[in-house]
């Protein structure tokens, strides 16, 4: 099942999503569906040769539910995002489950769950362009790095970096603007 709007900000009380949290999540949405509906509007010619458009819905619930395990208690063994990957199948939502395990920052690192469809690398993406606003993703990694990250952390946001870039090449040369557009643009 993919959730509606509603039903989806509906798990943010049920799971106690911080506020915060709802601010981020909200944002990804709005960044991810502006991509997506660029990307879609560019590949029309595409799409009547077969090819499909970008689910929209699926993205959307994915954008909105991707942070829904912050506030609660993870099982041994789970971080983020297992356990909301684990609440999103209870809830039915297998295939919302199947995009969210693919937006943490080491996913880009793991062939196994590195984004590979317009929904998984659009939502992996515009989470790396907001914080609690809409930003660059320089502007977020330099946020990352201000940390002071344990070296396990940062030696996995030094080498997702070059990965994140060129999925950001690969988004913004298809839709011919660039990452300041959308921050200006939102």
């Amino acid at each position: 099942m993919i959730p509606s709007e509603t039903q989806a900000k509906a798990l943010w009380d049920t799971y106690q999503l911080p506020e915060k949290k709802r601010t981020h999540v909200a944002l990804v949405a709005k960044v991810a569906l502006f991509l997506a509906q660029r990307i879609n509007q560019l590949t029309l010619p595409r799409r009547q040769a077969g090819n499909q458009p970008i689910n929209q819905s699926l993205l959307l619930a994915a954008a909105l539910l991707h942070d829904i395990d912050k506030n609660i208690p993870k099982l041994p063994g789970e971080a983020h995002p297992d356990a909301g990957v684990r609440i999103l199948r209870e809830e039915g939502m297998e295939e919302v489950a199947e995009l969210v395990k693919t937006h943490p920052l080491h996913a880009i690192l793991d062939p196994a769950i590195a984004p590979k469809t317009w929904e998984e690398k659009l939502l992996f993406f515009a989470d790396k362009m907001v914080k609690q606003e809409i930003i660059t993703v320089d502007k977020r990694f330099a946020l990352w790095n201000a940390e002071h990250l344990p070296p396990k952390e940062q030696d996995i946001l030094d080498r997702a970096y070059p990965k994140v870039k060129a999925l950001e090449r690969e988004v913004f040369d298809l839709i011919g603007i660039v990452p300041e557009d959308v921050v200006q643009l939102l």
